[in-house]
């Protein structure tokens, strides 16, 4: 059984979040939780408070062995672009885009 945790319009650019998301995808909730720990992105952070939050959705279902839960899928969409501009040199504006994510994480059982 498929357990889902998603999160939504998070301030961090998705190419970001896809390195780590990619690193953890298919490992054992335990050992993607002590690599998440030690990681310096902050992409790191973000999904080990989004695979605490499928741990959670897990306990609540009497059936789901907690041991056996592995990261199945690790889904990392663009959301919307927040455009924003910066002064430059004689008198012109260059655009900053300011990018979201919306993050899937899916566990299942081995």
């Amino acid at each position: 059984m498929e357990i889902l945790a998603r999160t939504r319009m998070i301030r961090i650019s998705p190419r970001k979040v896809r390195i780590v998301g990619d690193l953890i995808k298919k490992k054992n909730i335990n050992d993607a939780m002590g690599m998440l720990l030690y990681m310096p992105q902050k992409a790191s952070g973000i999904l080990k408070k989004l695979l605490d939050s499928a741990i959670a959705n897990a306990k609540q279902k009497k059936y789901v062995d907690i041991d056996n839960l592995y990261i199945k899928n690790v889904v990392v969409d663009g959301g919307p672009t927040m455009k924003r501009f910066l002064p430059r040199a004689m008198g012109r504006a260059t655009k900053v885009r300011k990018r979201t994510s919306h993050i899937t994480l899916v566990l299942d059982e081995s």
